[in-house]
């Protein structure tokens, strides 16, 4: 079979269009780093790294909503340990007060508790950020709302829900980094014994300091199960976020895995396809010169 210059000439065009494609793309794989671009390159690969991509998407969140419950976590620990300095001094008080005390002592001790109660009413209205901490889910709302005679705080009313904040930090795996509604309205109590206790110091009352004294011990036990109950959740919140940090790095590098070119292995390619592409050009150039002898001859 008689092959002609123009086969010839074709089947050459043709390798070389081939080589320059093949060389750009190889160019292209070793400057960016990847090996696919478009779905039809790697079919199922891309698949594989679609699915991959949308777990980390949800690992991304996961992580964000740890950080979020840790930040709100601290915030009502801050919140809870504060209050429980409060109890610790209205506590001293209350014993200094079941001692023998001058009317002066007493109420000076009572204008004390009086700040006390101030102070605990701010902290029992903590926020972080915009967010109220001990309300519950009602995170627009003062949750405690104090009602005043003369100035001085008389009640305090509780006024958030009794559900709690959630926050997903798995699919399986939830937490809710703030107080429970039973820690809420033992706040309310608190304040209420420290009412009590100014009440009975202004009046130098020592049945009513004996009461008040009771009730604040009962009052810093649920202080203490709250802040011990707080340590817990932080710890938990910190192992699941050393969970979600390994299982996207192990994601990073499924992803890599499937998108990433073997740089050695592309270059030698590209070499390769660049000696072939050359080899390929200078064949043409004599190829065009025999064919042009022969023409004209």
């Amino acid at each position: 079979m008689r092959i002609t210059t123009n086969t010839v000439q074709d089947n050459i065009v043709s390798q070389i269009q081939n080589l320059s494609t093949k060389q750009a793309k190889l160019q292209t794989q070793v400057s960016t780093g990847q090996r696919i671009f478009q779905p039809e390159d790697d079919p199922a690969s891309v698949g594989r790294t679609l699915n991959l991509q949308s777990e980390q998407r949800k690992i991304t969140q996961y992580a964000s909503n740890a950080t979020r419950a840790l930040e709100l976590s601290q915030a009502t620990f801050s919140g809870l340990n504060a209050i429980k300095t409060v109890s610790d001094r209205a506590s001293e008080i209350a014993t200094l007060g079941s001692g023998a005390l001058s009317s002066s002592q007493s109420q000076a001790y009572a204008t004390e508790v009086n700040q006390l109660i101030e102070q605990t009413l701010e902290l029992a209205n903590s926020r972080f950020g915009t967010d109220y901490l001990f309300g519950g889910t009602k995170l627009d709302t003062a949750p405690f709302a104090a009602t005043r005679t003369d100035g001085k705080i008389t009640a305090v009313s509780y006024e958030g829900n009794s559900e709690q904040v959630s926050l997903p930090l798995s699919e399986s795996a939830t937490v809710s980094p703030t107080t429970d509604e039973a820690t809420n309205l033992s706040l309310r109590d608190f304040l209420k014994n420290l009412i009590d206790l100014r009440d009975s110091l202004d009046t130098n009352n020592s049945s009513g300091l004996a009461t008040a004294q009771a009730a604040l011990i009962d009052s810093e036990d649920v202080l203490v199960a709250s802040l011990a109950r707080n340590g817990g959740i932080q710890t938990r919140i910190e192992a699941h976020q050393d969970q979600l940090k390994d299982r996207s790095t192990e994601l990073e590098k499924l992803v890599s895995g499937e998108v990433d070119v073997d740089l050695p292995e592309t270059i030698v390619k590209l070499t390769q396809t660049q000696t072939a592409y050359e080899a390929a050009l200078q064949s043409s150039v004599k190829i065009m010169q025999i064919s042009l002898l022969d023409y004209i001859n």
